[in-house]
Protein backbone atom coordinates (compact mmCIF):
# COMPACT_ATOMS: atom_id res chain seq x y z
CA UNK A 1 0.00 0.00 0.00
CA UNK A 2 1.41 3.36 -0.95
CA UNK A 3 2.01 5.82 1.73
CA UNK A 4 0.06 9.17 1.92
CA UNK A 5 2.08 11.97 0.41
CA UNK A 6 2.18 14.90 3.19
CA UNK A 7 0.80 18.35 1.78
CA UNK A 8 3.79 21.22 1.18
CA UNK A 9 2.84 23.93 3.75
CA UNK A 10 5.10 27.06 3.59
CA UNK A 11 4.86 30.24 5.17
CA UNK A 12 5.48 32.90 1.85
CA UNK A 13 6.23 36.81 1.68
CA UNK A 14 5.38 38.54 -1.19
CA UNK A 15 4.77 36.57 -4.42
CA UNK A 16 3.48 37.00 -7.71
CA UNK A 17 2.39 34.79 -10.35
CA UNK A 18 1.68 34.83 -13.99
CA UNK A 19 0.36 31.30 -14.14
CA UNK A 20 -3.20 32.11 -12.47
CA UNK A 21 -6.13 30.20 -14.32
CA UNK A 22 -8.66 31.01 -11.86
CA UNK A 23 -9.09 32.24 -8.02
CA UNK A 24 -11.88 31.08 -5.46
CA UNK A 25 -11.94 33.67 -2.22
CA UNK A 26 -14.09 32.77 0.31
CA UNK A 27 -16.57 35.37 2.55
CA UNK A 28 -13.61 37.07 4.60
CA UNK A 29 -12.70 39.76 1.78
CA UNK A 30 -13.80 43.09 0.38
CA UNK A 31 -12.83 44.15 -3.08
CA UNK A 32 -12.48 47.68 -5.09
CA UNK A 33 -10.70 48.47 -8.43
CA UNK A 34 -7.47 50.61 -8.61
CA UNK A 35 -7.01 53.47 -11.42
CA UNK A 36 -4.19 50.93 -12.70
CA UNK A 37 -6.62 48.24 -13.46
CA UNK A 38 -5.54 45.92 -10.63
CA UNK A 39 -8.63 44.56 -8.65
CA UNK A 40 -7.76 44.67 -5.21
CA UNK A 41 -8.95 41.60 -2.74
CA UNK A 42 -8.30 42.59 1.42
CA UNK A 43 -8.75 40.00 4.15
CA UNK A 44 -11.39 41.16 6.56
CA UNK A 45 -10.84 38.75 9.35
CA UNK A 46 -7.61 36.11 9.85
CA UNK A 47 -7.42 32.96 8.26
CA UNK A 48 -9.04 34.76 4.77
CA UNK A 49 -8.62 31.83 2.50
CA UNK A 50 -7.89 31.65 -1.57
CA UNK A 51 -8.51 28.58 -3.94
CA UNK A 52 -6.33 29.24 -6.78
CA UNK A 53 -5.79 27.35 -10.02
CA UNK A 54 -2.91 27.41 -11.57
CA UNK A 55 -2.17 27.14 -15.09
CA UNK A 56 -0.34 23.69 -14.81
CA UNK A 57 -3.04 22.50 -13.22
CA UNK A 58 -1.79 22.67 -9.54
CA UNK A 59 -3.99 24.06 -7.22
CA UNK A 60 -3.00 26.00 -4.13
CA UNK A 61 -4.90 27.27 -0.61
CA UNK A 62 -3.74 30.63 -0.02
CA UNK A 63 -4.61 31.63 3.71
CA UNK A 64 -3.73 35.10 4.99
CA UNK A 65 -3.72 37.21 8.29
CA UNK A 66 -7.09 40.49 8.27
CA UNK A 67 -5.31 42.72 6.19
CA UNK A 68 -3.34 40.54 3.41
CA UNK A 69 -4.06 41.56 0.00
CA UNK A 70 -4.06 39.81 -3.24
CA UNK A 71 -4.25 42.38 -6.43
CA UNK A 72 -5.25 40.64 -9.73
CA UNK A 73 -4.52 41.97 -13.02
CA UNK A 74 -4.87 41.51 -16.30
CA UNK A 75 -3.42 38.01 -18.20
CA UNK A 76 -3.74 35.50 -15.09
CA UNK A 77 -1.12 38.09 -13.11
CA UNK A 78 -1.53 37.91 -9.12
CA UNK A 79 0.47 39.60 -6.36
CA UNK A 80 0.17 38.22 -2.99
CA UNK A 81 1.15 39.99 0.03
CA UNK A 82 3.28 39.01 2.74
CA UNK A 83 3.14 37.04 5.15
CA UNK A 84 0.76 34.47 3.93
CA UNK A 85 0.76 30.65 4.11
CA UNK A 86 0.56 28.33 1.55
CA UNK A 87 -0.85 24.55 1.21
CA UNK A 88 -0.60 22.32 -2.31
CA UNK A 89 -3.62 20.36 -2.32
Amino acid sequence: MAKAKAKDIRQENQVYSNRVARSEFDGNWRNYLTRSGYVVYAATRNNAKVTVLLTTGASKLIVFPKGGKVLVGGGGVSHYSKPHVAIDL
